[in-house]
């Protein structure tokens, strides 16, 4: 493909409790997108886990891996190996994080992005199992593109993806868990997932790949509707909520050429006036 393009894939999935089920439906996932000529093909937040943070009384440690050696980096290894493609996946570190990696196709370990923001409440009690990231948002080379690698609660954070925008990051991928909202029954909040990554994609001029899961796991049923979308909020592919589904898009780096000119937000800040944004202070409107 041309320099100025790109094609990526994700692979949207449930989780399945026989580990070799689980990673032969994402294998087939993968497969398709090589052989739709994918470069890169971005997997779902806790790869090969459930999404055992439901509860915040699991033992978390059968879960934890080494980040070079475990399960997730074998596997993923092997399939950017076999397939020749680059791959992004998602694993609950050792070390305490939630972290997203990628390998390249001739299955190295290639970057690391621990998520830096932990969610808490109910059905969703990651902040028991996982410490915030340290990463210092890096960009990294995957496929001959600049990539930031946040991860799923990341994406509501707009400071995030304006950082990453400044760094120089092309791509933002986030490797996704969401679901419903036990505590507010009826509340759908998968427009506001989806609009809200859409706008810091074209704030920050960066296209947005967010992979998310399907199933339900302890009660807490996802809503996959992953998606790619571009600098000038145009979702290029969507998948259904509740089914299995490989996306595969053609990325147009003119596109960023393009609204960058238009709209050269990032040499328009006045950062000297952002102070309040780094003041601690209590949240507005919640008693």
């Amino acid at each position: 493909m041309a320099e100025n393009k790109l094609r990526v894939a994700l692979v949207q999935e449930q989780w399945h409790e026989d580990a070799k089920e689980h990673q032969d439906s994402l294998a087939s996932g993968i497969f398709s997108a090589a052989q739709q000529g994918a470069e890169l093909v971005c997997l779902q937040e806790l790869t090969l886990s459930p999404y055992f943070c439901t509860r915040s009384d699991v033992d978390g440690t059968p879960y934890m891996e080494d980040i070079h050696t475990g399960p997730t980096a074998q596997f993923v290894s092997h399939m950017a190996k076999t397939h020749k493609v680059c791959i992004t996946a998602s694993l609950f570190e050792k070390a305490g994080y939630n972290t997203a990696v990628a390998f390249n196709s001739q299955g190295e370990l290639i970057a690391i992005t621990r998520k830096q923001h932990i969610p808490s409440g109910e059905k969703y009690h990651e902040d028991f199992y996982f410490k915030p990231g340290d990463s210092n948002y890096p960009v990294h080379n995957i496929a001959g593109h600049q990539f930031g690698l946040p991860t799923c609660y990341d994406q509501w954070f707009p400071e995030l993806s304006r950082i990453y925008g400044l760094k120089g990051a092309e791509i933002l991928v986030y490797p996704t868990a969401i679901g419903g909202e036990p505590t507010a029954p009826g509340f759908d909040s998968q427009p506001m997932w989806q609009k809200v990554m859409v706008a810091q994609g074209i704030m920050s001029n960066t296209f947005i790949i967010a992979v998310n899961r399907i199933g339900c796991e302890d009660d807490l049923q996802f809503y996959g509707s992953s998606f790619i979308s571009t600098p000038m909020g145009e979702i290029l592919a969507q998948a259904p909520r509740n089914e299995p589904a490989v996306l595969v898009a053609d990325l147009d780096f003119s596109q960023r050429e393009l609204w960058g000119r238009l709209f050269p937000f990032a040499q328009q800040r006045e950062p000297a006036t952002y102070h309040e944004l780094v003041k601690p202070r209590n949240p507005i409107g919640i008693k």
